[in-house]
């Protein structure tokens, strides 16, 4: 690895600074995709809203909010073609939205059903992993799988930088390495696994720079950094898609929230701590930087929320319906035959169904 690659995996690329204006030498951002892009942070932010109203209702029963996030949730969806995969973790509800999945539908697991509320083969979103670092092995194979058959699609394997702490993350980078498999594992580090801070997890010079014991690119980024992130992973994608192998992205944001409804974030980290990232919010840095340039105003802006509130309000009504419930359903989906003791067992449910409703 060279001197330039060991430092593209360490310090973060960067294109618009905290304040929204574009660092000095950096090519200026796509105008017309960095506004559809702030409409989309926009919608990620909203949804972040709404679903934690929903659980203080006890109407979701839980949710992990990406609040702060959202640049990294838009940005490993826009970078990927139709016929990609998107492999998310449970905090990624966002990320699967834009990708284009009813929100509704998304929410459908953690409402507590037992599916995943949508088809993973029409969106090509696999389902939200809860166990850490096991959906990394799925993307691998997927992504193994394509390459094999001679097909062009590229997989997008997210995760935390808790993830990178599993045995499972070890075996997908290097599985993925030898094999060149046209995959993008892509850290979004918001600096704490659930309450353990990134120091207790890990002292390389940064998560990006593991890449180098795997002989593939790792590449660091600022993850409020929107047009920042859409570059670095277009590139990754650009470079699996041509069959180059895969690249580890570092994102360096910042979990602005608990990690969820469960938890007291106030026993492991400090208000300032929150206070130091509030400025740096993907949001706002975008809409600062488009207003500057003339794509934003207020008409502009207001058109976006209220969209954004169509949005919300269909959730509420979606996720406010009960779903039909068929207990007959936990025999079904083990065997394509069932054993005649689950038929057995099966009968008897039906039989004490039927006694209660009659």
């Amino acid at each position: 690895m060279s001197a330039g690659q060991l430092k593209a995996a360490i310090t973060p690329a960067r294109l618009l600074d905290e304040k929204g204006r574009l660092v000095r030498g950096a090519p200026k951002p796509d105008v017309e995709a960095l506004a559809e892009g702030y409409r989309k942070l926009v919608f990620a932010r909203r949804l972040n809203e709404q679903c934690g109203a929903l659980v203080r209702q006890g109407r979701l029963a839980v949710y992990p909010s990406s609040r702060g996030q959202e640049a990294c949730q838009v940005a490993c969806t826009s970078v990927l073609a139709d016929g990609d995969w998107l492999f998310p973790t449970y905090r990624d509800t966002a990320a699967i939205a834009a990708r284009g999945v009813d929100p509704v539908e998304v929410l459908t697991l953690l409402r507590g059903d037992w599916h995943c509320g949508y088809d993973p083969n029409v969106h090509k979103v696999a389902p939200q992993a809860t166990p850490l670092a096991t959906q990394l092995l799925h993307a691998v194979g997927v992504g193994h799988a394509a390459r094999l058959k001679g097909e062009d699609t590229v997989v997008m394997a997210l995760c935390g930088d808790g993830a990178t702490s599993e045995g499972d993350f070890h075996e997908a980078c290097n599985f993925a390495a030898v094999f060149r498999a046209p995959v993008v594992f892509f850290v979004q580090n918001n600096k704490y696994a659930i309450s353990v801070p990134l120091a207790r997890q890990s002292v390389a010079p940064s998560l990006a720079a593991k890449a180098i014991g795997y002989g593939m690119p790792g590449v660091r980024v600022d993850g409020n950094d929107l047009p920042a992130l859409e570059k670095v992973l277009g590139e990754a994608v650009a470079r699996a898609r041509a069959g180059e192998g895969p690249t580890l992205v570092e994102a360096d944001t910042y979990r602005i929230e608990s990690h969820t409804n469960a938890d007291d974030a106030s026993r492991y980290r400090a208000d300032d701590e929150v206070s130091e990232w509030l400025p740096r919010d993907p949001l706002l840095r975008v809409r600062t930087y488009l207003t500057a340039v003339g794509a934003l105003d207020a008409r502009r802006e207001e058109e976006i929320t209220a969209a954004a509130e169509e949005m919300a309000a269909a959730v509420r009504a979606g996720v406010g319906g009960e779903t039909p419930v068929d207990p007959e359903e936990i025999f079904a989906h083990v065997h394509s035959t069932p054993t005649p003791q689950l038929a057995e067992q099966r009968a008897a449910l039906r039989a004490e169904l039927e006694f209660e409703e009659a």
